[in-house]
């Protein structure tokens, strides 16, 4: 696999990924109440706790993206 393959492969892992992310975000805003009906079936959780979860849960998936997409992404662009 040549760098540039892997550079092509990040960019669109990085995109996808972060799709993926903007719509959690925006089925969690514009279905906030829906989802925790949805969830509450399942596990007792208050508001704060259902929104805490949501909020870390996001934040760490954000966090994957820009450590194992992004960052080697630019990486092999500054390299080349």
């Amino acid at each position: 696999m040549s760098i540039e393959v892997t550079r092509h492969f990040l960019l669109w892992c990085t995109i996808i990924n972060y799709g993926i992310l903007l719509v959690w975000f925006l089925v969690f805003a514009l279905g906030h109440d829906w989802i925790q009906r949805l969830h509450g079936r399942w596990f007792r959780l208050s508001s704060d706790q259902f929104d805490a979860l949501h909020y870390a849960g996001m934040a760490i998936f954000k966090i994957g993206i820009i450590l194992f997409n992004l960052v080697p992404l630019v990486a092999l662009l500054i390299v080349a």
